[in-house]
């Protein structure tokens, strides 16, 4: 049976189905927990309130760099402190560092990086991407072992917590050249062995870009 609530407002009597509430309340917290698979949340329904607890972040190094008039760019994510000597993932993107370049001006990059691997490893185990730029696609992104060329560019920035700049290419003997790099913080979110995200931090406004990678495995 259902009962009913009434409260006097100013502008008359309002009526509230008690039931029908409650129904639609359980249908609210089904549907966030439908759009928010996997995340380590807890639901609390305590007098009609949901919390929302999510995971902590993670924090990496991330560096994208490569040659300004050659060369195709890569991403470099590190572990902080000691973890940097050995990078988590080395990846070659799809486009030549100046396209990327080109597509960084507008302040604000999206590369979403799909695989369609069945393993249940972690998705950045995948040795193969399908790249997509600011919603384009744009070839195929491939992970790949550091060559010494990429350990002497990643030690010549490790003094570099935040910030983009250009590396004289005579210190990396590649004399008629320049490398051009952008490196900070990011921001990990796992939400599934089938999805990982990495979003750079710049709460100082120095780089001005707002920068997210996304690695997907589709099902």
């Amino acid at each position: 049976m259902s009962c009913t609530a009434t409260s006097r407002l100013t502008t008359g009597v309002t009526c509230v189905d008690c039931q029908k509430q409650v129904r639609s309340w359980r249908l609210l917290r089904s549907l966030m927990e439908l759009l928010i698979p996997s995340c380590n949340c807890a639901f609390i329904d305590q007098d009609r309130e949901i919390r929302y607890y999510p995971p902590p972040p993670s924090l990496v190094t991330g560096t994208i760099f490569g040659y300004r008039r050659r060369g195709k760019a890569s991403f470099c994510i590190q572990g902080q402190g000691q973890g940097q000597a050995n990078p988590i993932l080395l990846l070659e993107f799809a486009v030549p560092t100046a396209v990327l370049a080109r597509e960084m001006q507008g302040g604000i990059l999206r590369v979403a990086l799909e695989c369609t691997s069945g393993n249940s490893e972690s998705v950045l185990s995948t040795p193969l991407w399908t790249m997509y730029c600011n919603g384009r696609k744009v070839g195929y992104a491939v992970k790949r072992k550091p060559s010494k060329a990429d350990v002497d560019a990643l030690r010549l920035m490790s003094s570099v917590v935040v910030g983009a700049g250009l590396i004289s290419g005579k210190e990396l003997d590649h004399h008629d050249d320049q490398l051009m790099y952008l490196r900070a913080n990011f921001e990990s979110v796992r939400s599934s062995a089938h999805s990982e995200s990495f979003h750079l931090i710049d709460p100082d406004g120095n780089i001005g870009q707002e920068l997210s990678i996304f690695f997907y495995r589709s099902r």
